[in-house]
Parts: structure tokens; C-alpha cells; sequence
């Protein structure tokens, strides 16, 4: 097992609800992270997933540190980072990049790709020269397949699918060693998005990156990661290496997920069993209390109202947070047909 790049403990984000206009006083929280605890180890992809608003793009941009933790601790390369200032992080930013969700709004549309790109290394004073500039900016855009003599070309010329390639080789340009992939490809048309995962994994193994990859979809999550952090409500309730989780979910809200995988085979598809949760996904300003997920969950029992489940080892490699986790015949009936597709 090779060494952690990121170590998150008890990691807590909330956003204070307050009323007033002068005189604020804070009357709630949107809790977003709560107590959030992971490794990314150096060369890997760790997926993060889980339904829209659990909590995965805050817990990316905490450990960016674009977002100041409530409580807990980030420590990058055996450094604890959740607390430095902002010219402590400077040097770190080098390492540490992130590609954003919306290639439209993440570009600034008065600047041409070669500035875009370039301005990593105006900041941080790398590739001094215009000439060396030029030809490293056109070095990274051909590295990501794009043509190279776009170079003096605006973001609004370009496809989508172009667009988010810039924003790959902008989070490249200062030789990073944790990439942060924030959705990125859930804003681009379904025939695009297979070459921009496909660009991602061989830069990632090309260039050995430790890369945390967010989505929601969980097809695309097994095509790109080696380890799996399942979220529901800003807590991780599921985390195992990829083929663990997809052959025995351990977490009833996994199993659920998996459950509504989508695959080609109709017959197949039909002989699944599929758990739609009940009701709506609670409200993170008042959470349930214990388990999060037992006011949906199919296995619900009285103690599931009343004691939190600790995130604990289920086997093969495999740590949940469940006090009644998924058989393999339970799991089985819901992602047996998932490896078709």
C-alpha cells in the first residue's frame, strides 16, 4: 500500500443561517461536511459520489482550501494545511490544482487559451520569456488534444467539449501532484464525455497524479477510480476499492444507487431489483438524528433512530457505516446485472 498524498479527519463544514440586516444573529447551519475522514493515497483515484447536495464539491474545495473548515484536520503530504494562510498556501497551490463543472464559466471569456493557460505560470513566476511561455502553453494543449495553433483563439470558439480540455491543461501547466476533477464532464454532451475520461485516466497514469474524481454517476465512477467514497447528507456511509463495491455494497443507500444503474440489456435489466428510497433526501439544516439514511432505509431498526453507526471494516477491504449492512444475496439482487453494463 503505497503512502497517503491527502489525510482528512472529522472534517466539519457549516454554513451559518443568520436573520437580520444590521444586527445578524445566526438562527441555524447548514451542515454540508459532517466529520468527513479519508485518505487519497499518491497515484490513486478516489472517487467521491452520492446524490446532488451530499456534500462532494464542498469536501473538494475544503481540501483545496477555497473553503475555511468548521473543525477538523487536512494534512497534505504529512502537512496539516486546514489553517494556513493564504500566503502559506501559495507555494502549495503548484501542487495542488482542481478542474471545475461548467468549462463555460470556468474560463474568463475576455481572455484568449493561451492566457488562460499561461496565467499559472505568470502567477507563480514559472517559464520566464514570452517564447518559453508560448511553448509551454502549446506543449500542454497538444498534450491534451487540442491544436496548438488555437493558441491566440477566445474560449467562445470553442466546443464544450474543448473547452473543459483547456481547463485540464490549465490544472496541468505547473506539474501538480493532486488533481481535483469536480464533475467534470457532467456539463458536456454524452458523446464527449467518454474522450474527456479517457484523457483523464492516461494523463493520470501518464503522469502518476493523485486525483480525487467527484460525480454522481456511478458508471463513470467505475471506469475512472480505484477506491469509492459513497456520501448521503455530508457523511461518507460507504468507502471500498472499486470492484468490492460494485460486486457487495455493504450501505442499503449504495445498494440503492447501484440499483439504478442503467443497462443495455433489457431482459436484464428487468430481472433487477431496484430500491428507490422513499420520500426526499432530508433537510442538511436539521438532519436526522443517529443514521442519517434510516428515514428511507428498507433495513431500518429501532436502534438506527437512536445510535450512530460507526464507519467501520465490513470486509474486503470494504468500511461502512451501517448496523445492518447488505448480505451478498441482498446486494446481489441489485447489482448482478450492473457489471453488463
Amino acid at each position: 500500500m503505497s503512502e497517503a498524498l491527502v489525510e482528512v479527519r472529522n472534517l466539519v463544514k457549516h454554513f451559518p443561517i443568520t436573520r437580520g440586516i444590521i444586527f445578524q444573529r445566526q438562527i441555524g447551519a447548514v451542515h454540508a461536511v459532517d466529520d468527513v475522514s479519508f485518505d487519497a493515497m499518491r497515484g490513486e483515484t478516489l472517487g467521491l459520489v452520492g446524490e446532488t447536495g451530499c456534500g462532494k464539491s464542498t469536501t473538494a474545495r475544503l481540501v483545496m482550501r477555497l473553503l475555511e473548515p468548521t473543525s477538523g484536520t487536512i494534512r497534505y503530504d504529512g502537512r496539516d494545511i486546514s489553517h494556513i494562510s493564504r500566503a502559506q498556501l501559495k507555494p502549495l497551490r503548484r501542487e495542488m490544482q482542481m478542474i471545475f463543472q461548467d468549462p463555460y464559466s470556468s474560463l474568463n471569456p475576455r481572455k484568449t487559451v493561451g492566457a488562460i493557460i499561461s496565467e499559472p505560470f505568470v502567477i507563480h513566476g514559472v517559464e520566464q520569456g514570452r517564447g518559453a511561455r508560448r511553448k509551454a502553453v502549446q506543449d500542454l494543449m497538444e498534450q491534451v488534444g487540442l491544436n496548438p495553433e488555437h493558441y491566440n483563439r477566445y474560449p467562445h470558439e470553442f466546443s464544450g467539449g474543448q473547452r473543459q480540455r483547456i481547463g485540464v491543461a490549465r490544472a496541468l501547466a505547473l506539474k501538480p501532484q493532486l488533481v481535483i476533477a469536480d464533475e467534470p464532464v457532467s456539463a458536456l454532451d454524452v458523446s464527449i464525455q467518454a474522450q474527456i475520461l479517457n484523457l483523464l485516466r492516461d494523463l493520470q497514469r501518464e503522469l502518476g497524479l493523485t486525483m480525487i474524481f467527484i460525480a454522481h454517476d456511478l458508471s463513470v465512477v467505475r471506469h475512472m477510480c480505484d477506491r469509492i467514497a459513497v456520501m448521503y447528507l455530508g457523511k461518507i456511509v460507504e468507502l471500498a476499492p472499486n470492484e468490492a463495491l460494485y460486486d457487495h455494497p455493504r450501505h442499503p443507500y449504495t445498494g440503492a444507487l447501484l440499483s439504478a444503474v442503467p443497462v443495455p440489456d433489457p431482459r436484464l435489466s428487468e430481472a433487477r431489483r431496484r430500491d428507490v428510497p422513499p420520500g426526499d433526501v432530508p433537510s442538511p439544516t436539521n438532519p436526522p438524528p443517529a443514521c442519517r439514511f434510516h428515514p428511507r432505509c428498507p433495513k431500518v431498526q429501532p436502534i438506527c433512530s437512536q445510535e450512530e453507526p460507526p464507519l467501520e471494516s465490513k470486509g474486503a477491504g470494504s468500511i461502512a457505516a451501517c448496523h445492518f449492512p447488505l448480505t451478498r444475496e441482498e446486494a446481489a439482487e441489485r447489482v448482478a446485472t450492473t457489471s453488463a453494463g
